[in-house]
């Protein structure tokens, strides 16, 4: 009954390996599951709930500490009177004493306050450093993921061209066995045919390497492993910037590089201001309650009550201590300057950040120009190439035109194919890299 069970659910599991070994991963799914279970992306998460955590444990400096401490001894001896001269008996004793002490800092320079401060500062800028890194892998997956369907083209094209060769095969064959051509032509035609068939290969393991690289970057399995194609417009100006200032400026707003170079700024001043407290006299506050107790290992000797020698022995004590600094080998005077050097670094860090970005936006900007017109280029040569071809085809059916001649047109419009296939994939790369420092979808 068991193994019935385990047959009639088979097809279904068989059905539902299926579906999912053909599942063809769109763009958004290929980002988004790099985002979820990228490695450095998880560290990064981690490192945010640290920098959560030293904001916790910055706040605690608020709160006033709170201790308690207990200690015991055991003695045995006599004491001798110099005035009666006489000496006591051994005795055996057992004491202890029981402490609470609370202390709180009043005053330490606001170095509490600016440290807190600088820790919540700290989050800010773990949570920074994990967009960074979210927005390399995000680029990369668009990359790879082009790659991918570049190569799914090129693979179009050499399995059309494949097909076309063998058709000519059938046709010189049948030329050939009716004398209409010589041996050699159909032996060219052979030969081209197997060319064809054989970067049918080449292109075969180009794409099965470019999804081998996407998958591992995904970090999926590679069996059955496939993509979705993406819908590629004709490029136009219209989709392109005014300048690449345009983008420069808006991407002064929202990238997370240039926010994380100011923090660093504000940081520095809070590291000034930390510097500063060593200047600062130091105040604290204390309370505390002891007791203690005795009690003689010897029945003949009463003692009292323990519970009764604690609440007797009870007292309370309130303090406070100033601690002002008068001279520490001019360490302070160091700490501040080296906090201001260090503030300056950042200014300037900020500005190499605001260079770099400027620099890659300009670049961005000329090579997405510069694709749109390749790409345009190569619309228009490919037309050409194919009208060339029909009329070659058709001059070497009619014996107008030689095999060579029609091979070399033939081989200018698979050249044209390619160039266009790459032209359109380098378009479409550049343009997302523009709309990303613009702060556009790059998923569409």
């Amino acid at each position: 009954m068991k193994n019935k069970k385990l047959l009639l659910l088979f097809p279904f599991l068989l059905v539902s390996i299926l579906s999912y070994s053909q599942k063809k991963w769109t763009l958004k799914e290929c980002v988004n599951h790099a985002l979820k279970n990228n490695l450095q992306v998880k560290i990064n998460e981690y490192n945010v709930q640290v920098a959560e955590k030293d904001v916790k444990s910055n706040k605690a400096n608020f709160l006033p500490s709170l201790s308690a401490s207990t200690g015991g001894n055991l003695s045995t001896g006599s004491t001798f009177d110099p005035v009666t001269q006489n000496r006591t008996p051994n005795t055996t004793l057992f004491g202890g004493s029981l402490g609470v002490v609370s202390s709180y800092t009043v005053f330490n320079g606001f170095r509490n306050l600016n440290t807190y401060k600088q820790a919540k500062l700290g989050v800010k800028r773990s949570k920074l450093d994990l967009e960074v890194i979210e927005n390399d892998i995000a680029l990369r997956v668009v990359n790879t993921y082009l790659n991918v369907l570049f190569a799914k083209e090129n693979l179009d094209v050499a399995k059309t061209q494949a097909e076309v060769s063998k058709k000519q095969i059938e046709r010189a064959q049948t030329q050939f066995d009716t004398g209409s051509i010589p041996k050699g032509d159909l032996l060219n035609i052979k030969s081209t045919a197997a060319n064809d068939a054989q970067n049918v290969v080449v292109q075969e393991n180009t794409l099965n390497i470019a999804l081998l690289n996407l998958s591992q970057l995904l970090q999926v399995s590679y069996e059955g492993f496939d993509v979705e194609k993406i819908e590629i417009d004709s490029p136009s100006a219209a989709l392109l910037y005014s300048s690449s200032n345009e983008v420069y400026e808006k991407a002064l707003k929202t990238r997370p590089e240039i926010d994380r170079a100011k923090l660093n700024i504000e940081n520095s001043d809070f590291a000034i201001e930390i510097a500063k407290s060593g200047y600062y006299p130091t105040v604290g506050a204390s309370l505390s309650a002891n007791t203690n107790y005795r009690y003689i290992l010897d029945p003949s000797i009463p003692t009292g009550q323990i519970f009764e020698q604690l609440n007797g022995n009870l007292g309370y004590s309130l303090g406070f201590n100033v601690s002002v600094p008068i001279f520490n080998g001019f360490r302070n005077d160091a700490n501040v300057e080296r906090s201001k050097i260090q503030k300056l670094i950042a200014e300037e860090n900020l500005e190499i950040e605001k260079l770099s970005l400027k620099q890659t936006i300009e670049q961005a900007f000329l090579d997405a120009k510069a694709a749109a017109k390749t790409f345009e280029a190569a619309t228009i040569s490919l037309d050409s190439q194919k009208e060339a071809f029909n009329n070659a085809q058709a001059s070497y059916e009619y014996g107008a035109m030689t095999r060579f001649d029609y091979d070399q047109v033939r081989n200018r419009l698979v050249n044209a194919e390619s160039t266009l296939i790459r032209a359109k994939f380098d378009y479409v790369f550049k343009t997302k890299v523009l709309k990303f420092y613009y702060g556009e979808d790059i998923l569409d």
